[in-house]
Order: structure tokens, then sequence, then C-alpha cells
């Protein structure tokens, strides 16, 4: 079966590409710098790989029904594949209550917007302890 008939186009992230273990995510709660908007919040930490990985939380507080939970996390996958990462590292991105709310272009411009705060973009240079993985905001 090819990937258009199964509606997949082979451009999500690749399982390469996401954060899947539990410990990835506790370091990325625990030693990250973060930055928060009143529709997410991103945490980001150097790793020693050739590329970035992602994580998503969608919790029962951004709604109780699943099928919103997983139209809010296929937006955000979405919204960070059209933001050019930096090579490196680990991001979490935690949506909040209101984010179910929004379009995706509001989610899209959160997320390029906390990446530049957070200095995460491609192009942007990180300070030295961003590159530790350590400190917080």
């Amino acid at each position: 079966m090819t990937g258009q008939a199964t509606g997949r186009t082979g451009q999500g992230l690749g399982r390469e590409r996401r954060l899947r273990r539990r410990k990835d995510f506790e370091a990325l709660r625990e030693r990250a710098d973060s930055r928060a908007h009143p529709l997410l919040v991103m945490r980001t930490r150097a790793n020693a790989l050739p590329h970035s990985r992602f994580g998503f939380i969608v919790s029962k507080r951004v709604s109780p029904l699943a099928v919103t939970r997983n139209k809010v996390r296929r937006r955000l996958k979405e919204a960070v594949r059209a933001v050019a990462f930096q090579k490196g590292l680990d991001v979490l991105v935690i949506a909040r209550k209101d984010s179910p709310n929004v379009s995706y272009d509001a989610l899209r411009s959160t997320v390029a917007s906390l990446a530049r705060r957070l200095r995460a973009l491609d192009g942007q240079e990180r300070p030295p302890e961003a590159e530790a993985g350590g400190g917080d905001a």
C-alpha cells in the first residue's frame, strides 16, 4: 500500500525525530530552558544527536475529548514542521487550555515566537549555558 492510499504523505515527524522515552520527557521537564505563552509552553535542551527531536503533551486539562486532544497534537506537529529549528535539540511543546480554540496560524506563530525567544531557530546562536542543557527561565 502506498503512502497516498493510507492518507500518509511521509512528511510527518519520523520515529527518530520524536521523543518517545519517559526519561527524555522527564529530563526536559526538569532540566531545560523554558518559555511560556498563554497557548503553549516550550522547553528545549541540547542533545548529542545530529537532528532535533520533538515531544508533545496535550493533557486532559486541555480537553476531556480525545478527538480534540489529537487534533491539537496534529496541529502542533505540523506547526513544528513549519518552523526551522536548530539541529541537536530536544524540544517539548506543552499545550495549554486555550490551544484548541485558536486557529492553526495562531499556533504556528506561537511556536515560532517561543522558538525565537529560546534561540532555537536555525541560524540563531544559542548562549553557551543553553548548549549544556542547564538553566531554566
